[in-house]
This record gives structure tokens, C-alpha cells and sequence, in this order.
């Protein structure tokens, strides 16, 4: 058994690898690694706490993904259905997002993208990083993928949301 699949033995990280996502957590917060790699804080459905967990960007498209590679039952996937999507994302800054499922049958060339820059998550997603998109289609139902939607600004205009470059709406009198 190699170290990845050690660490998160039945789809749940043992004690060395809590430690090792705290540590990166940390790390990618703070904005010193590489901007693909951030930390993810969602709110816990059960104990009501902030989790921090290391997280590897995918970017397809120009739009960004986070990917589960521990499959739907991952704590983190759990928390962030709880949450209705909405988390924060940290590399050096804070910034509020909307994480979006993505369908199945749209998923292939994400997890693709996502196993090129995640070689730790390659020893849990039973395809090569370099394989045709039919295999990565045959897989794709069973790995969690969510598009990170940027959480425009409020206005002042009663709480309603402004698109960027749009003019404010008229007040009512």
C-alpha cells in the first residue's frame, strides 16, 4: 500500500495526514505556495466550526474547480451541501464563494486537469493523469467536481446584488 492511500485509509485522513492538512492549511492561507493550491473554510454541519482543509484548484476553461478525490462521502463534500455552497477560499487573501456541483456527464475534463496538478490525489482516482477522456468519463459520476463561483459584491441598494459595471438600481420613493 503506498503512503497516499495510508493517509486516507476507508476515505478518511488518520491521525498523520489530520496533522499534514493542518500544516498545509496553514501554509496555502497564508499564500506562499503556488495560487492553485488554497485553503478551503466551510463551516461544519455538526459541530458548527470553521475546517480548514488544503485544497488543489483545477482550472478548465478560465473557470476554477475543486475537486473531491476521496469520492461524494468526503466529510469536506458533506459540509459544503450543508453550507448551501457557500465557503470561503484563502491563498494570502479571504474570498467568499459559491461552490456549484457540477454534473457528471460535464466532469471528465476537469478531473483530468485536476490529476495533472494533484499528484497526491492520483493514488485515489483509479486513472492515469494522461489517459483519453472516455476513461476519465467512465469515473466521473464517482469524484465530486464543483465550479468556484466568485460571490459578487452587495450593494447599498436594500441588499440586493449589483453585477460588476452595472449601473445601481433606482431607489423606489
Amino acid at each position: 500500500m503506498n503512503l497516499a492511500k495510508w493517509l486516507y485509509r476507508r476515505g478518511r485522513p488518520n491521525r498523520v495526514a489530520r496533522v499534514v492538512n493542518r500544516w498545509t492549511a496553514a501554509l496555502y492561507a497564508l499564500g506562499v505556495a503556488p495560487n492553485y493550491l488554497a485553503t478551503l473554510e466551510v463551516t461544519g454541519r455538526r459541530s458548527g466550526r470553521v475546517l480548514r482543509l488544503p485544497m488543489v484548484i483545477a482550472v478548465v476553461a478560465g473557470e476554477r474547480y475543486l475537486v473531491s478525490m476521496l469520492g461524494e462521502e468526503a466529510e469536506w463534500v458533506r459540509n459544503v451541501k450543508a453550507a448551501g455552497g457557500n465557503v470561503t477560499l484563502r491563498h494570502g487573501r479571504r474570498e467568499r464563494v459559491r461552490l456549484e456541483a457540477v454534473a457528471a456527464e460535464l466532469r471528465a475534463p476537469i478531473l483530468k486537469a485536476y490529476l495533472k496538478r494533484a499528484p497526491g490525489a492520483r493514488p485515489h482516482i483509479p486513472i492515469h493523469k494522461d489517459a483519453p477522456l472516455p476513461e476519465f468519463e467512465q469515473v466521473s459520476g464517482r469524484f465530486p467536481v464543483f465550479r468556484v463561483v466568485p460571490k459578487q459584491a452587495t450593494s447599498l441598494n436594500g441588499g440586493q446584488e449589483q453585477a460588476e459595471g452595472t449601473p445601481p438600481a433606482e431607489e423606489k420613493k
